[in-house]
């Protein structure tokens, strides 16, 4: 017995004794079983990853009962651990773990502590059960679960209405995405007859013709939900204002759970999604704009967790387009990596926002570089790992994904050309981070910098180790023309997912591309340390240079003031205008009270006739036979 299902037990225990016993118990005893449990489902992770790649098939599989029995069709509640759900499960709870920890010192002296921890745990429970399940219905009960705790944990500060309402964003923009997902579940089940991902994959190609109507409608449905849960064009817009919960939901979020479980599905479902070229290139298209309209995005931005959180949005685009070429493997190393540097970046920027009381403006910041010596250290080494700094982890898979771009049957130059300007623009955005937060001179108030210390040792730890998969986490997928190195995840995904057509391209041409990639990843740095080494003075001129190209950036290319008009607006004057103010009170509202005067007019009527008298009482009797016998005769 494999065990599998202690993985999930562990976080839900967790939650159970958490959101029962942590408010009487205390924050020690919370501080305690919150990391714990985490901690546990991380090392059984590590033990089911290892037995999976000694077993024949590489798959572990375990049926806990029956869910749904009907005629033929049966689901169980079967949990799954290969080549996939093996190594997002060691990303889930490793990075997990090392957030828990870090929240220890983060939330210290937060009135809802228990509450924050029993909701993290449920986050990681409902992630596990995403990626564990192997049927639709299974990964759908996680993929709606962290739906659920995104909102409890993005309104973790209900009473501000800025929180209240990103938390609601977030929940209705990933219900659009949901209504794709069980559309496409249906027809695939109408259509194979099962929900299971191993039956669908393996009979995909004998039951669905190659670039049919019914496969694209399906993967085009289940690539919306995709673009809800990992924020792409169009339903991206949620995930930057999630930065409204703690930071480490933030981190959390970002880089280990919420926005990789579209990938994760698409991964999933390698074998059915090549079938449909329509939807590849579509996937492609999607990523490649999303990725520099959330970069070009980043780099007006002030808040240091909004820079952040755009940047995200923007790699997950990069992930797409690894994914819309084909190369499943490169994308997946690319969730891989950036789960390592951008939980490491979300996190320092909550050490640097706790020490300077909880400020988040960049513009009011400077010269923390000495006061905080570790949270700096460890944030250059993210900032150098996402920009693709050879050779940290970034560069690998960042690279690899512009070679796929380039060189895939699904690629072309534009894709590259997308993907190559993209790069340009993270490094220049990180960069400007790390000089306007370090650098320069304080804008901070005289007695709050005086004041700064480095964070303590329950949030500098996961920095740290962060900071060490950030650096060397890329060697476990080298590119193969580095030959002297083998690529550990081409290894363990052999024969995992769907097979495309050999590409173009020749390895020197890769080592141009490379080239000039990592050129541009140090011209961009060169360029930020130009603009905000000392401060906004040359940033400013240029600025007033390109005020309205500005204004754009700043303010997210309008893509909320569009929606407000598109949709909201509209909505808002339906149902105030028409459906509140004309229908409630004009219809509904006299239609109800009509019959409430009715009926208060028919009890008045009849009222005299119950007014206690007897003698009325007989007269009404007499007279009443009366009418009886009349009738009678």
């Amino acid at each position: 017995m494999s065990q599998i299902w202690l993985v999930p037990a562990f976080p839900l225990l967790g939650f159970i004794l958490n959101g029962t016993l942590g408010k009487r118990f205390g924050t020690n005893f919370v501080s305690i079983v919150g990391p714990i449990v985490i901690g546990l489902a991380f090392a059984q992770s590590l033990v089911l990853f290892f037995q999976m790649l000694n077993v024949e098939g590489n798959v572990l599989s375990e049926h806990l009962y029956t869910w749904i029995k009907s005629g033929n069709f049966e689901v169980g509640i079967n949990l799954q651990v290969d080549q996939l759900s093996g190594l997002y499960l060691l990303v889930i709870s490793g990075i997990g773990f090392l957030i828990h920890v870090y929240s220890i010192g983060y939330m210290k002296g937060e009135e809802g502590y228990y509450r924050f921890f029993a909701y993290l745990n449920l986050f990681v429970f409902f992630m596990l059960i995403l990626v564990l399940g192997d049927s639709f219905l299974l990964m759908f009960v996680g993929w709606e679960g962290v739906g659920l705790c995104s909102y409890l944990l993005i309104g973790y500060y209900f009473e501000k209405n800025s929180a209240a309402n990103a938390a609601k964003k977030a929940f209705l923009f990933n219900r659009v995405g949901d209504f794709g997902v069980l559309s496409a579940v249906l027809m695939i089940f109408l259509i194979f007859g099962s929900i299971e991902f191993n039956t669908v994959n393996n009979e995909a190609a004998s039951k669905l013709e190659h670039g049919g109507i019914i496969v694209t409608i399906i993967t085009l449905l289940l690539f919306l939900g995709a673009t809800g849960k990992s924020a792409q064009i169009p339903l991206f817009v949620w995930l930057p204002d999630a930065m409204e919960g703690p930071t480490p939901v933030s981190a959390l979020i970002h880089a280990a759970t919420m926005v990789t479980a579209g990938l994760y599905m698409v991964a999933r479902l390698s074998h059915l999604f090549v079938l449909a070229p329509l939807t590849m290139n579509i996937i492609t298209i999607i990523g490649a704009l999303t990725a520099l309209l959330a970069a070009s995005i980043a780099i007006t931005q002030t808040d240091i967790k909004r820079v952040l959180a755009y940047s995200t949005v923007s790699q997950l685009g990069y992930m797409f387009l690894a994914m819309g070429v084909g190369a499943f493997t490169t994308g997946v190393f690319h969730v891989m990596t950036h789960a390592f540097f951008k939980a490491l970046l979300f996190l320092g920027s909550g050490s640097v926002i706790l020490a300077i009381h909880h400020e988040q403006d960049m513009r009011k910041m400077g010269a923390l570089k000495n006061k905080l010596p570790i949270t700096y250290l460890t944030m250059l080494l993210g900032t150098m790992a996402i920009s693709g700094i050879p050779f940290f982890s970034g560069f690998f898979s960042k690279d690899e994904i512009l070679w796929y771009a380039y060189s895939s049957p699904f690629g072309s130059a534009w894709f590259w050309g997308i993907g190559f300007l993209t790069a340009g623009l993270t490094a220049f955005y990180m960069f400007r981070m790390i000089y306007l937060t370090f650098h320069g001179e304080s804008r901070l108030d005289k007695h709050v910098f005086k004041n700064v210390s480095e964070s303590t040792v329950s949030i500098t730890f996961p920095l740290v180790v962060l900071a060490i998969l950030s650096v060397f986490g890329g060697f476990f997928g080298v590119p193969h023309i580095f030959h002297l190195l083998p690529n550990s995840l081409e290894i363990l995904f052999k024969g995992f997912f769907a097979e495309i057509p050999k590409g173009h391209g020749t390895v020197t041409t890769e080592w141009i591309l490379m080239i000039f990639s990592v050129l541009l990843a140090f011209l961009a740095w060169y360029i930020a340390y130009r603009l905000y080494q000392s401060g906004f003075e040359i940033a400013y001129s240029l600025r007033k240079k390109w005020e309205w190209a500005y204004k754009i950036s700043l303010n997210k290319w309008y893509v909320d003031e569009l929606y407000n008009f598109l949709l909201i607006k509209p909505v808002h004057l339906l149902t105030n205008h028409f459906l509140w103010r004309f229908f409630d009170l004009n219809v509904l509202d006299r239609i109800v009270n009509s019959s409430g005067t009715a009926v208060r007019t028919s009890g008045n009527t009849i009222r005299p006739l119950q007014n206690g008298l007897t003698q009325n009482y007989a007269i009404i009797f007499t007279f009443g036979t009366f009418l009886i016998l009349l009738y009678l005769i």
